[in-house]
């Protein structure tokens, strides 16, 4: 057998420090340690310019911060209930040339055209135990039991945090099984460990009151965590929000080079071509925005896997104010999971970040959904607009990286 020196019987451990790991030096440590194993100097990586100290919570074997390039889009009116005829600038964390400009030109045209209204239908966060019996009747027979303790089943989960409120329960039947799926509102956090612990809670609290105990698993997947479901587009999981606005067609054969009648006629066939592919999204990118959002604000960017799930509908009209053709454009985002509070939103730039949105701390969870939902809308506008008009290979040539 040929000789492998990389080969090593002795498991070559990171090193890791009992009394302090999130110190510079520890990191350091680590990073001598993989430039000696590997070659690799990681120069950059460890020039961070945060204390590793802020770290705790949010990473394990520390070595330094990954810099993603950060752009400004703006400024973009919105019309929320949490924003109300305001205009925010918008950080976008990505390393796609072109992103930030089509962004941008998107939010012009919306914002020229009177602004984004933004509605948030509803929010809660899920976690969804599996109960398991000998049969299905009595499985049956537990969910009868559940319905009528509704009210002890919600004291005890909500026992387990001063923030975690339990909204309803669903429960769905399979052969000897029964999938209970939680929906907590868990206030600014994204809330997927606060419904893990509050669930566990109110487990615990049916195997100890349920005649002959129950046994459950905290997880049977019907919750969904960080995949897209059909289950999220229906009962939503996160924040279901809604991001709408009137464009008349003189701005879009400005700012775009294409006509409304143009852009529904691509709508028609983009949405047959959705249906074949049975894609998640019937529009263009929702998780170009949201991707660039999360990194930049500390979100935990695998939620992206389930929050750019999204419903486009339009329509053709007459501006109300003019008489004249309008194209009506409206977004639904069914499972768009954010924070403003915990994780990663507390680290130095990812607070700056939502510092520039007005949207850090607690109480302005409802503000940054409603500044991600219209972002997602500007960036539908400016691609289709380029993919109708025929410049969006043009504009990836010009200022992407291909060029």
């Amino acid at each position: 057998m040929a000789d492998d020196t990389r080969r090593n019987d002795v498991r070559a451990r990171i090193p890791r420090r009992k009394d302090d790991d999130h110190t510079e030096d520890a990191a350091a440590e680590r990073r001598a340690f993989l430039a000696e194993r590997t070659g690799a100097a990681l120069t950059h990586v460890g020039r961070a310019s945060i204390d590793p100290g802020v770290t705790k919570g949010n990473i394990e074997n520390y070595i330094g911060c990954a810099q993603v390039p950060i752009g400004v889009a703006g400024p973009l009116r919105i019309r929320g209930e949490h924003i109300q005829d305001e205009d925010v600038y918008v950080p976008l964390a990505t390393t796609e040339g072109t992103l930030a400009a089509s962004y941008n030109r998107g939010m012009r045209i919306l914002t020229e055209a009177g602004g984004v209204k933004t509605t948030i239908d509803e929010r809660y966060m899920q976690r969804a135990p599996v109960f398991h019996f000998d049969d299905a009747r009595a499985a049956r027979s537990f969910r009868r039991w559940i319905e009528t303790h509704e009210r002890e089943i919600k004291s005890a989960a909500e026992a387990s945090s001063s923030i975690v409120k339990l909204s309803h329960f669903e429960t769905y039947a399979v052969g000897p099984m029964l999938h209970v799926r939680f929906n907590f509102e868990t206030g600014d956090a994204a809330g997927q460990n606060m419904a893990g612990k509050a669930a566990d809670a109110a487990c615990r609290w049916i195997a100890a009151n349920h005649p002959g105990g129950a046994r459950y698993t905290l997880s049977g997947a019907m919750d969904t965590d960080k995949k897209h479901s059909q289950l999220n587009v229906l009962h939503s999981r996160g924040a279901r929000v809604i991001a709408e606005a009137c464009i008349p067609d003189a701005l879009l054969r400005e700012r775009v080079g294409t006509s409304a009648a143009e852009l529904f006629r691509a709508r028609l066939n983009s949405f047959a071509g959705s249906v074949m592919a049975g894609s998640a999204n019937n529009g263009m990118h929702a998780a170009n925005a949201l991707a660039a959002l999360f990194i930049a604000t500390g979100q935990d960017a695998a939620n992206v896997a389930e929050s750019h799930a999204a419903m486009t509908y339009v329509r053709l009209e007459d501006d109300p104010e003019t008489g004249e053709p309008a194209y009506y454009w409206s977004i639904t985002l069914p499972s768009l999971i954010v924070a403003t509070f915990g994780g990663g939103t507390g680290l130095p730039t990812q607070s700056e970040c939502l510092e520039l949105l007005g949207c850090r701390g607690a109480g302005k969870v409802g503000r940054f959904i409603e500044i991600c939902a219209a972002t997602v809308l500007a960036g539908e506008i400016s691609l289709a607009g380029a993919v109708v008009a025929g410049d969006w290979v043009e504009s990836h040539e010009k200022l992407g990286r291909n060029r």
